[in-house]
């Protein structure tokens, strides 16, 4: 019998290699930065720099931490479960998220279709042209909406030439701004992944389909919109999982009614100073954030998407 190769232990060794640095990646950038928030949680806040009692020194060695350990506090936690406003601000950034999330999706969809069922010349100019707002500085395109939003803006001065209405409209500083801000925004992110499962499914499915009787729409939903589920799911998570800590649109487009997580973080941390209890806000924040990545994972490793 002839030896066994070793090119299936060296391209084994080099997979293994290649998976090392989005490891590192995570481990230095998420774990670890998570990881410090999760300690500060744990400490009460105090008026010092940093304004917060530490916890966990390492130079205190193992008896000290676990000394350490035994004293956290779950205060923090426990506020968050009674004050109401905390609830609200999360309920809120769910219930926001959710509906953008659909809105881009609405949106989104058909500009992918359209793209994915371009000529093949014309395809890589739509996909330049849909990623041609990230050129330009997020915060200017937010301010540019302040202009066209507000009651003397250009949507406004559009409606009452036409005729449509009689006097401006109240956009801005509204929930409605921020849809339009969050989707306008975030389009892109929802919009590639469809393209990307949209463009590779053959256009013959749905004549094998019609030939079968199946009427269009029908077709359409049982073959286009089936075969594009991952995409779907993919943008959505693109989409919903930064609008929840979104903080910019709500600020600057919302008004005193917007209520989202990322703005009471920012209280917590810049204005009232409690650093604690504002990294316990994101870190329940991020274990909210996990559970639709792990409803994603589960579902995709038992071959459902």
């Amino acid at each position: 019998m002839a030896p066994r190769s070793p090119a299936p232990k060296i391209s084994r060794w080099r997979a293994n290699l290649a998976a090392i640095p989005p490891y590192v990646w995570l481990l230095l950038f998420f774990l670890a930065p998570f990881l410090i928030i999760l300690k500060i949680s744990f400490s009460e806040a105090v008026i010092a720099q940093p304004p917060y009692s530490p916890v966990l020194s390492l130079s205190d060695g193992v008896s000290g931490l676990w000394a350490a350990v035994r004293e956290f506090t779950f205060a923090n936690y426990a506020f968050l479960a009674e004050d109401s406003l905390y609830i609200r601000a999360y309920l809120s950034s769910l219930t926001i998220a959710a509906i953008s999330t659909a809105l881009t999706l609405l949106v989104g969809y058909p500009i992918a279709l359209a793209m994915a069922r371009a000529p093949h010349g014309w395809r890589p100019l739509l996909v330049a042209l849909m990623i041609l707002p990230f050129w330009t500085s997020f915060l200017i395109r937010v301010y540019a909406w302040i202009g066209i939003l507000k009651r003397d803006g250009l949507l406004n001065q559009v409606l009452l030439w036409s005729g449509l209405i009689s006097e401006p409209l109240t956009i801005l500083n509204t929930n409605t701004a921020v849809y339009i801000g969050i989707v306008y925004t975030y389009l892109p992110f929802m919009v590639l992944p469809l393209y990307a499962a949209l463009e590779r499914q053959d256009r013959a499915l749905l004549e094998a389909a019609a030939d079968l009787g199946s009427p269009p729409l029908l077709a359409f939903w049982q073959v286009t919109v089936r075969l594009s589920l991952p995409g779907i799911v993919a943008g959505c998570l693109l989409v919903f999982i930064p609008v929840v800590g979104e903080f910019v649109i709500p600020n600057l487009l919302g008004g005193s009614s917007t209520l989202m997580i990322g703005q009471t973080l920012w209280d917590e941390f810049f204005q009232n100073r409690d650093w604690p209890l504002a990294s316990t806000v994101a870190v329940l924040l991020v274990l909210v954030l996990v559970v639709p990545i792990t409803l994603f994972q589960r579902i995709q490793s038992r071959g459902g998407l």
